[in-house]
């Protein structure tokens, strides 16, 4: 099975990194969920929720106040100015 890999970064630090099946965040224009194979893309993303669904079926959701995000050849980089990292938890597998 195909995967993602993620990296979600804050302006201080790297919050998570690993392998995931989707990736879901909110832009300016709506919702925008990210599957193996989407096409390359960058584009500003809200505050919000970020949800990585990792390749174990867990969920790990974190809140962030905007920045962008980059699609390209099944790689995914979040990078926003702050990232409530206490809200980047697995919701149960």
């Amino acid at each position: 099975m195909s995967s993602l890999k993620v990296e979600m970064v804050a302006a201080d630090r790297k919050v998570w990194e690993g392998e995931a099946k989707f990736v879901r965040g909110r832009t300016a224009s709506g919702e925008l969920g990210i599957l193996p194979g989407h096409t390359p893309l960058l584009g500003a993303i809200v505050s919000g929720e970020v949800t990585i669904e990792a390749m174990d079926g867990s969920r790990h959701h974190a809140k962030v106040d905007g920045g962008f995000l980059s699609v390209d050849s099944d790689v995914v980089t979040i990078v926003a100015e702050h990232v409530d990292a206490s809200s980047l938890h697995a919701a149960g597998h």
